[in-house]
């Protein structure tokens, strides 16, 4: 079945098979997802069969990041204007393609351009996914199928520590790319048969300068955030980068503002619902993102747990987010207690998962298993109902471009996350080691460590600076949420007499 190519839902009640639908676009973003932290398991493995560096490791994980941030407003702009379908096939298309060249990759540097040229494909897929969900669905039903959607997102951020230790116990770490492939196949076959073509029917000429633009600066912001960590904070590089990123996007917002048809409508960001969202959804990234990059590391070098315990011991948080929303619970809790409400319960037990791994954790698992499953109470509250508020407040003929602010923000979220959180146990963990083992990284001082009691001197620094870290990450959540209810709440009161008028 073709749906006509409009901006709208296709009728009143949705599109007829749009449970069949999301079930398909919900598998490509399985896929996607899970190669934002599959590879946080498989380190030691790149440590050893690839010769790979501390460098080497840290841009195999984020050249993925890197170029799909940079990419999604432009994604998601073009996808409004030639049609989420096409796109939707394409971004499959490459990223079947970028999983096959780093499964077969022989050297750190192939495996970085495999990973880069799997982002592109990322930042098509992750854009097209939900503006099509909004197009399918209408209003009624929107709230519980985005719910799913954000299932699916967080069991693939999740899970992917737990698939890689499985494909890692029985397989080299090639397998973990290539397992991609099956999934993508059967998932491109189905987004033929099944999805229907849908694009703004009012748009207008390309605004190739501004989609330039927009790339440039996002992609230097977030490689000032990725290289902080490595070179310093106020290292040439980093300054470099950053101030070319602020002064772009600032570029991108005076174009924007000054052209008749811009690529991101900045009166966006008077919508008090909006700036909101936005906030909550970059600190819960930022929370999760670093929490789950850290701990992967302490499960495996303090613990001593193989990739697959670990990813195992990790699966607690995606087990409840799927637990609470699959139920349907997330979704009629936003219904009853309305967004703001939801948001800051959902953050403010984010926040405590994140107190209680500091504060539990430092010395078995037991209070990691606390910690994570608070965690994923709070994600499964607050992740549906802040993308929700986000596409609520965009029209939706620019659907595409929601889903690709939707994206830029979790992706921009979670690459500050790893590089702050990292950068505050680094800081912690170098004032506590001394003498011989004092390396610049948890491997290398267990390596350089003479002796037990060096070793275990090494393993409770690492364990006081993730202590340290995982605090940091409590505040700028809690933070996030009372600021993104605030907003919202407002918003809210704001619309009152307009709406009771």
């Amino acid at each position: 079945m073709t749906a006509p190519t409009l901006g709208t839902p296709l009728a009143p009640t949705g599109h007829p098979q749009r449970w069949l639908i999301l079930g398909v676009i919900c598998l490509a973003q399985l896929t996607v997802l899970l190669d934002n932290t599959i590879l946080s398991v498989a380190i030691p493995s790149l440590n050893r069969e690839l010769d790979a560096s501390a460098t080497d490791i840290q841009w195999m994980i984020n050249a993925y990041s890197l170029v799909q941030s940079g990419l999604l407003l432009t994604a998601g702009n073009a996808a409004d204007r030639y049609g989420r379908k096409k796109l939707l096939v394409a971004g499959l298309v490459l990223f079947g393609i970028g999983s096959l060249a780093a499964g077969l990759a022989q050297s750190s540097g192939q495996l970085i351009a495999a990973r880069a040229g799997m982002g592109v494909g990322g930042a098509l897929l992750m854009t097209t996914i939900l503006a099509v969900i909004v197009q399918i669905f209408d209003d009624s039903e929107r709230v519980k199928a985005i719910a799913l959607w954000s299932t699916v997102s967080s069991l693939g951020f999740a899970a992917g520590p737990l698939i890689g230790g499985v494909m890692l116990d029985h397989f080299w770490w090639g397998a973990i790319f290539l397992i991609n492939l099956p999934v993508v196949a059967l998932a491109l076959i189905a987004v033929i048969t099944l999805v229907p073509e849908s694009k703004n029917p009012q748009s207008t000429r390309p605004d190739l300068f501004g989609a330039l633009l927009s790339t440039i600066g996002m992609s230097a912001t977030v490689y000032a955030i990725i290289s902080g960590p490595e070179h310093g904070w106020t290292s040439t590089e980093v300054l470099v980068s950053a101030t070319v990123g602020v002064l772009v996007l600032g570029g991108f917002v005076r174009w924007e503002l000054s052209i008749p048809h811009p690529m991101l409508d900045m009166h966006f960001f008077r919508d008090r619902r909006f700036i909101g969202a936005v906030a909550g959804s970059i600190l819960v990234a930022f929370g999760m993102g670093g929490s789950l990059f850290l701990l992967t590391q302490h499960l495996q070098f303090v613990l001593g747990y193989g990739p697959l315990d670990a990813g195992l011991r990790t699966a607690p948080l995606a087990l409840t987010i799927v637990a609470l929303n699959l139920t349907g619970i997330g979704a009629r809790l936003l219904i009853r207690l309305g967004t703001p409400v939801t948001i800051a319960a959902g953050m403010t037990l984010v926040s405590s998962g994140l107190a209680a791994i500091a504060l539990l954790g430092g010395d078995g698992y037991g209070g990691m298993f606390i910690g994570l499953v608070i965690m994923g109470a709070g994600i499964a509250l607050s992740m549906p109902a802040m993308a929700n508020a986000i596409m609520s407040a965009i029209p939706l003929e620019k659907a595409g471009v929601g889903a690709g602010i939707n994206g830029t923000l979790a992706e921009f979220g979670n690459g500050l996350g790893v590089a702050v959180l990292g950068a505050v146990l680094n800081s912690r963990f170098a004032a506590l080691v001394t003498g011989a083992a004092g390396a610049a990284s948890l491997p290398a001082a267990l390596a350089a460590a003479d002796g037990a009691a060096e070793r275990e001197q090494v393993s409770a620094a690492f364990a006081s600076g993730l202590e340290t870290s995982q605090l940091v990450g409590a505040v700028a959540v809690l933070t996030g949420g009372l600021l993104a209810a605030t907003l919202l709440r407002r918003a809210e009161r704001a619309d009152a007499p307009g709406a009771a008028a």
